[in-house]
């Protein structure tokens, strides 16, 4: 499996690639918003976690800006993995196309049943698995 994972913190990349390779997965890191539209544009991911505070792009306009294509890509599988912990967070980011909330720290568990979620789902465009 091959995961995007945006997010502007280089630690919190890093954690997650530790965690994803622990399970075999392969996850290239996009530092912004933009870039992971470009990352997105450019190669091929069976999900794509993202991170909502970061400059520039948030990770909800990202969302929005992928949901919007008419492509296969449009209809990846996204967990959002953020540290706000506003009420209305989790269900706002449904709303914009996100499968799937988990709220930092993100333990290995959290991660790993998230996927195994969107897998269960058959989200995507069949490109998982």
């Amino acid at each position: 499996m091959n995961v995007l994972f945006i997010e502007d913190d280089s630690m919190n990349r890093r954690v997650v690639k530790d965690m994803l390779d622990v399970a075999g997965a392969s996850m290239v890191g996009a530092e912004s918003g933009e870039i992971g539209l470009q990352m997105i544009e450019d190669q091929d991911f069976d999900m794509i976690l993202v991170d909502l505070r970061m400059p520039g792009m948030d990770g909800l306009e990202a969302i929005r800006h992928i949901r919007s294509r008419n492509d296969a890509k449009g209809k990846l599988p996204i967990i959002v993995v953020t540290a706000d912990t506003a009420i209305d967070l989790r269900e706002r980011c449904l709303t914009e196309g996100a499968d799937e909330v988990l709220f930092k720290p993100v333990a290995m568990d959290s991660l790993f049943d998230a996927i195994g979620r969107m897998l269960a789902r058959g989200s995507g465009d069949g490109m998982i698995g």
